[in-house]
């Protein structure tokens, strides 16, 4: 029931995307960019100093870094340390305890870690809306779009943009921000979320889409 060793894997690039059903393009006044369960009970599965893990932090930082210069709200999903079986729920059929009651293992990396003015929210399921106040805090900042990154692809993040379609909140998936088990259920989430929930693109587009408004302003 453990996570399992990440093998590594190369991130994917702009010419690898699968096609989007949709033209979103994302607007940063609408925009909240969320970072997913970027804890490092989660990172430790990854091969550290290589790609995927290596790629996945810098273009977050990256995504981080703009979004905050452009006054985009930034939401920091994080679990919480030894939790109960009751708290769990099915998730320790599936994957045991999860984090340990531990400061290093509950500590997100340096460059991608809060800054003041950042919300967290301690997140119980696959989904970042459910048991939390994400939408909440969305609809009090008038906010109807979601930009997601971090881990696991074919887990979190497409289970967050799946229930953001279903709020009828346009959910944006930075296909070199996210980082999974394996290059196959990266690549499954990305198809999955461009046929069915999301607008699949690069961290390079959103950023230039958040840089785009302060230019604008300047």
């Amino acid at each position: 029931m453990a996570l399992p060793a990440v093998t590594g894997y190369p991130l994917p690039i702009a010419g690898d995307l699968p096609e989007n059903r949709v033209v979103w393009d994302p607007d940063p006044s609408r925009a909240v960019l969320l970072v997913h369960d970027l804890q490092n009970h989660f990172l430790d599965a990854f091969p550290a100093g290589e790609q995927p893990l290596t790629g996945m932090l810098g273009n977050t930082a990256r995504l981080i870094g703009a979004a905050r210069a452009a006054g985009v709200p930034v939401v920091y999903s994080v679990q919480r340390g030894g939790q109960t079986p009751a708290e769990r729920g099915l998730q320790l059929d599936f994957w045991g305890p999860g984090v340990a009651d531990d400061p290093r293992a509950l500590a997100i990396p340096d460059a991608v870690a809060p800054a003041p003015g950042d919300t967290l929210l301690t997140k119980w399921k696959y989904s970042a809306f459910a048991r939390t106040e994400l939408a909440g805090l969305m609809a009090a900042r008038g906010r109807d779009e979601l930009i997601v990154t971090g881990v696991y692809a074919h887990i979190g993040v497409l289970t967050t943009a799946v229930d953001a379609w279903m709020r009828d909140i346009r959910a944006f998936v930075a296909a070199d921000a996210v980082a999974d088990f394996s290059r196959e259920d990266h690549d499954m989430a990305l198809r999955w979320a461009a046929g069915r929930c999301a607008r699949v693109t690069t961290t390079d587009v959103l950023t230039d889409a958040l840089q785009g408004a302060l230019t604008k302003e300047t």
